[in-house]
């Protein structure tokens, strides 16, 4: 038997994050003020050990002409999740993070509700994290979109803040 018992019962392996430090004071609403993600309704709705959870609205600010969800909506919540979850799995005062490379495939159309998008780690390294990011349809959990995203792990504090604290 390769698992260690305990009391004969198998040890359960210890939950460990993906997050840096304590991440419980960093305000996502207060981040978003005067940005895209604001614009397009995108917001932090779980995070988990190993995940970051969001939201965002199928309605007029993110369909296109057609009446669907714009691809690059779901791109802008893809890449809004991934940069989030790498701003959380560094040293804020050491590390910030940027994306270097994403792409999308968009599976099946959206005309209502909200979808709700998921970011797993791939790969968390010293200098680039890699994203999957799931964006589901709310209510069914029907696959919409799935991405990938690759960011660039710099060494500068992280300039991610409320508005006035922003800066490169």
């Amino acid at each position: 038997m390769t698992q260690e018992l305990r009391d004969g019962v198998a040890a359960q392996p210890e939950r460990t994050s993906v997050w840096f430090g304590d991440i419980a004071p960093i305000d996502f609403d207060e981040m978003a003020e005067q940005t895209l993600i604001r614009n397009l309704g995108i917001e932090i709705v779980e995070i988990r050990d190993d995940a970051l959870v969001g939201r965002m609205p199928v309605d007029h600010r993110t369909v296109q002409p057609a009446g669907v969800l714009h691809g690059g909506a779901s791109v802008a919540l893809a890449e809004t999740l991934a940069s989030w979850a790498g701003f959380l799995a560094v040293d804020r005062e050491r590390f910030h993070v940027v994306g270097q490379e994403i792409n999308a495939n968009h599976i099946r159309p959206l005309t209502s509700g909200s979808v709700i998008g998921t970011a797993k780690p791939i790969n968390i390294g010293r200098r680039a994290h890699v994203w999957e990011i799931r964006i589901v349809e709310e209510g069914t959990g029907r696959l919409v979109c799935i991405s990938r995203c690759t960011l660039a792990v710099i060494e500068q504090r992280s300039t991610y803040g409320r508005p006035g604290e922003r800066g490169a």
